[in-house]
């Protein structure tokens, strides 16, 4: 766990440290180039065409302080993602950057429902990003930068399709998806309405995380939790609203904070994205640290790697630089979110054994 003696970890290191991303979404970290060139294939017209000017552009959007705002830069993103060889595509070079990024296991999540417009059925969409990660892994394993990769599929908070994709969560398990998830904006579209999907999940034993406690508070956590049965939570910053400072004294956790960390329940936090949504101040101010220091079961993400003009690299560094952490922290939230990933145990343990502690034993006896 984040110790208070510590030395900062060297930017050098930082960017060596094999990193284990567990929120990431498809559709969020496409390469501004790839956008331009499949724009242009499929006819969708883009806010700037020079892909420096279009990653600007994605950036400053992103920044506006708002969850709907921030979503809506994924129009131009989705209008490219409408054909299997796009699909398959856009899947590879995201294995590939999260290769170069250290990525040594990585869960990345989209809707196929918002992949249809061309024709392409939920199953079509599923196996064309299927194969894509595949190449992905291939490519990454042949140039000496071993990577897994594997699906979450995402049903959308204010759709009534999440049943259906549930039900392809599970028909896909054996062929790289391994969780269901729920997005999009929260204030108004509870979890519960989608009990039906988790009771179907929970009885074929399948895994699954729920976007709470971003945009919206304790409440969503809560019924996330307790109603639907989430085995992680999607960044679940607000549950530092249960956590009352005491001057002179430990901090005192709410029944609910205390719920969550008592079972270990992974907090997929995403700290650029979070300040970007408005949902932590800045990442001095993020609720990360105080969490961290708590000892609830922390993990650090990118969320959309394009929109926030982030990486695995720059999200730790940014931690090191708000709050001090050395190599041992960095190994402790790898190992958190390897420990809560969906993957089968022994594969979990695998990574963790055969590559994250031994690159860390490395990294640790140079830092």
């Amino acid at each position: 766990m984040p110790s208070p003696e510590r030395t900062a970890a060297p930017r050098e290191i930082v960017a060596r440290a094999p990193k284990v991303l567990l929120h990431d979404h498809l559709d969020g970290g496409l390469r501004p180039a790839t956008v331009v060139e499949l724009a242009r294939a499929a006819g969708h017209e883009l806010p700037a065409t020079d892909p420096d000017a279009l990653r600007r552009w994605f950036e400053d959007s992103a920044n506006s302080g708002s969850l709907e705002r921030y979503l809506e830069t994924f129009e131009h993103t989705v209008a490219v993602m409408q054909t299997a060889d796009h699909l398959r595509r856009v899947a590879r070079e995201c294995v590939l950057d999260l290769a170069d990024d250290g990525v040594v296991y990585a869960e990345v999540r989209y809707a196929p429902e918002q992949h249809l417009a061309d024709g392409l059925s939920l199953e079509h969409v599923v196996e064309a990003v299927r194969d894509g990660f595949a190449e992905g892994e291939a490519e990454a394993e042949r140039d000496g930068r071993p990577i897994v990769v594997r699906q979450l599929l995402t049903a959308m908070r204010h759709q009534a399709r999440s049943r259906e994709i549930a039900e392809l969560t599970v028909a896909y398990r054996d062929q790289g998806v391994v969780g269901f998830d729920i997005a999009g904006a929260e204030a108004g579209f509870p979890p519960t309405r989608h009990l039906d999907a988790f009771e179907y999940l929970q009885r074929e034993n399948a895994h699954f995380t729920i976007h709470a406690g971003e945009a919206f508070g304790l409440p969503s956590i809560w019924q996330a939790i307790q109603w639907c049965g989430a085995d992680r939570l999607g960044h679940g910053v607000r549950i530092i609203d249960d956590v009352v400072a005491l001057d002179g004294g430990a901090p005192r956790l709410g029944r609910l904070a205390s719920y969550v960390r008592d079972k270990r329940i992974p907090l997929e936090m995403c700290p650029s994205s979070n300040v970007q949504t408005g949902a932590a101040a800045s990442i001095a101010e993020h609720p990360i640290g105080l969490l961290a220091a708590l000892r609830f079961r922390v993990t650090v993400n990118t969320d959309n790697r394009l929109m926030s003009g982030t990486s695995m690299t720059r999200e730790m560094q940014q931690l090191v630089d708000a709050f001090g952490y050395g190599v041992a922290d960095l190994r402790w939230f790898t190992i958190n979110a390897m420990k809560s990933a969906f993957l089968p145990f022994d594969e979990r343990l695998a990574i963790i054994e055969e590559q994250v502690k031994p690159a860390y034993a490395v990294l640790g006896a140079v830092s």
